[in-house]
C-alpha cells in the first residue's frame, strides 16, 4: 500500500520541536475564542496569541484555519491555530479532533514538518489526532508537474508517547491512511490510465508482500461462468470486463465478512448516455471497488480475526455498436433474468454478478458499497452517505461508521417498491418507480443477496468531493467508506452485533 507521511509521538517540550508549523486549538467558549493549550506554550507565545485571536476573526469554528509567524518564543517558524468548535456541551469528539488536525495539516503545503499541540491525553484522542493528521496530509500528485509538497513529517505532542496502546493507535492510524489514500489514489486516476484490467493489475500489485491472495476472472472465464451482468455492461468498450477476489483468511477465523464493490471505471451511460457535464467525474463510479480493495488489505494488515473475500465488479459502460440495448435481457450469474431498460442503471447489474457469487461462499454478512444513484444525493446530499439491507446489519454499519467518523444514514427498503420492478419478459427489470430511486435500487439488489445478512452502501455523494477541501477531506476522491468497513470487520471480530 502507498507510504503515507511519518508520523511520531513525543512528550518533548512543544517550544523545543524543530518544526516549521506548531499547531495549536482553540475552541468557541460562548461565542468567544479560547487557546487550548494547557500551559505548554511560553507564556510570553500564549499571551500574545490570545491578544490577536478576536483581532484576527478567529473564532474558533470546526474547519476555521488561521496561520500567524510564531516569533521567537518557539523553534518553529509559524503557529497555526484550528478550530475545534464550541466546548459549550462537554469535551471534544474524535471526529471533532480529526478535522481539526486534518484541516492544519491540509494547509501546510511547502513545509515540511509540523507538531500538533492537540488534546491528546487518552489513547483514543491520540488515535483521532493522528489519523485526522495523516488523512488531511494526501495530495494529488500523480499528474503535476509543479507539486504539490504535503507535510512529510508530523509530531503528535503528548504525554503517552512511550504507551502501549498509544502506539498501537498510531500503528492503525498510518494503516487506514494508506487504505484511504490507496482508495483516493484509484479514484483520481484519469481513466484512460484505470480500466477493469489495469484495475485488476493494481489490485494484485497492491496484494504483494500482504496476507492477502488476488484472483481475476477475465471477460473468457465471466462468460462461461454466466456473469451475464458483467458481460452486458462491458460489451460496448473495447476494454473487457474483470471480476477480481481478494481474499484475506486467517487462522481461527471468527466469521466471514464478504464485501462487495461496484468497479465501473468510467460511465458514459452506455446507449443511455449522460449529459455531457454528468461524465465529467465518471471515474469515479469505482470508488465502492476502490473501497472494498483497499478495506480487504487494511484488514490483512491489522490482522483482523475475521475471514473477508472482498469481490470487485470491474466494467467500462461505454456506447457503441457492440453496447447493449434498452430492451435487451440479461442473465446474471444464477440464472435470473434481467430486463435491462436503461443502460445507464448498470451498477446494478455488476454487482448482481457480484452479489450472486459472495453469497455462493457461505458468508455470515455481506456489504456492497457503490456510488449507485443519484437520487442518494438528492435524498442524503454530498457529505451523508445512505445505507439499506437486513435492519440488524444496516444498524451494525452506522454504529461502526459512527465510530469511524463517517456519515451514514440508515434508509429503508419498502416491500410495495419491489412491484415497480416486475418486468413482461424477465423475473425483473432493472428500472422501476421514478421516485426513491435510491430505495428501487436497493430492492433490486436484495434479490441478488438471497437469504444472507446484508447491507447496500449507496456513497454517490460522498465518495467524490467536488466542492471545496474541507477537514481532512481533499477534493477528488474521499476514499469514504473504507474506515466504516475496517471498524465493521474490527466489530465482527470482537463479536459486536447491533
Amino acid at each position: 500500500m502507498r507510504r503515507v507521511t511519518d508520523l511520531a509521538l513525543s512528550a518533548a517540550d512543544p517550544a523545543r520541536l524543530d518544526v516549521d508549523a506548531l499547531v495549536v486549538a482553540v475552541a468557541d467558549r460562548d461565542g468567544s475564542p479560547a487557546l487550548l493549550d494547557d500551559g505548554a506554550l511560553p507564556p510570553a507565545l500564549a499571551s500574545r496569541l490570545v491578544a490577536v485571536l478576536s483581532p484576527l476573526g478567529v473564532r474558533g469554528a470546526i474547519d476555521e484555519v488561521v496561520r500567524i509567524p510564531a516569533g521567537d518564543d518557539v523553534a518553529a517558524d509559524l503557529v497555526v491555530l484550528t478550530g475545534v468548535g464550541s466546548t459549550a456541551h462537554g469535551g471534544m469528539g474524535a471526529e471533532t479532533l480529526r478535522r481539526a488536525a486534518g484541516a492544519a495539516i491540509r494547509s501546510l503545503d511547502g513545509a515540511h514538518s509540523a507538531a500538533l499541540l492537540l488534546p491528546a491525553e487518552t489513547v483514543e484522542e491520540v488515535a483521532a489526532v493522528a489519523e485526522g493528521a495523516l488523512l488531511g496530509a494526501y495530495r494529488v500528485a500523480r499528474y503535476r508537474t509543479d507539486g504539490p509538497h504535503p507535510v512529510t513529517e508530523i509530531t503528535v505532542v503528548t504525554d503517552l508517547a512511550r504507551d502501549r496502546g498509544a502506539r498501537a493507535a498510531v500503528r492503525r492510524a498510518e494503516i487506514l491512511a494508506r487504505a484511504v489514500h490507496g482508495t483516493r489514489d484509484l479514484v483520481n486516476a484519469s481513466p484512460a490510465e484505470i480500466f477493469p484490467a489495469s484495475f485488476a493489475d493494481a489490485a494484485v500489485e497492491a496484494a504483494k508482500g500482504t496476507k492477502a491472495k488476488v484472483t481475476v476472472l477475465d471477460e473468457v472465464a465471466l462468460r462461461e461462468g454466466g456473469f451475464g451482468g458483467l458481460v452486458g455492461v462491458g460489451q460496448g468498450s473495447t476494454r473487457p470486463p474483470r471480476l477480481v477476489k481478494v481474499s484475506y483468511a486467517p487462522a481461527r477465523a471468527h466469521a466471514h465478512v464478504a464485501l462487495v464493490g461496484k468497479g465501473i471505471t468510467f460511465d458514459s451511460g452506455g446507449l443511455s448516455i449522460k449529459p455531457a457535464k454528468s461524465m465529467e467525474t465518471m471515474k469515479c463510479d469505482m470508488a465502492g471497488a476502490a473501497a472494498v480493495l483497499h478495506a480487504v488489505l487494511a484488514a490483512a494488515a491489522l490482522e483482523i480475526g475475521v475471514r473477508v473475500t472482498g469481490w470487485l465488479a470491474l466494467a467500462e459502460n461505454m456506447p457503441s455498436g457492440s453496447a447493449q440495448r434498452p430492451s435487451d435481457v440479461i442473465t446474471i450469474r444464477g440464472g435470473s433474468t434481467v430486463e435491462v431498460l436503461n443502460t445507464d442503471a448498470e451498477g446494478r447489474l455488476v454487482l448482481a454478478d457480484a452479489l450472486v457469487a459472495a453469497v455462493e461462499e457461505g458468508p455470515d454478512v455481506v456489504v456492497d458499497v457503490a456510488t449507485l444513484t443519484g437520487a442518494q444525493m438528492i435524498a442524503l446530499g454530498s457529505r451523508v452517505s445512505a445505507v439499506m439491507g437486513t435492519e440488524s446489519v444496516r444498524e451494525e454499519v452506522v454504529d461502526a461508521a459512527r465510530e469511524a467518523g463517517e456519515a451514514f444514514w440508515p434508509m429503508p427498503l419498502p416491500d410495495e417498491l419491489e412491484a415497480s420492478l416486475k418486468s413482461p419478459v424477465a423475473d425483473i427489470a432493472n428500472m422501476g418507480e421514478k421516485h426513491g430511486g435510491m430505495l428501487v435500487a436497493g430492492v433490486f439488489l436484495r434479490r441478488f443477496a438471497g437469504s444472507v445478512p446484508w447491507a447496500h452502501l449507496d456513497i454517490a455523494g460522498p465518495a467524490f468531493n467536488e466542492g471545496q477541501a474541507f477537514g481532512y477531506t481533499p477534493r477528488g476522491g474521499t476514499g469514504v467508506s473504507v474506515r466504516t468497513l475496517v471498524e465493521f470487520l474490527e466489530r465482527r471480530a470482537a463479536g459486536h452485533r447491533a
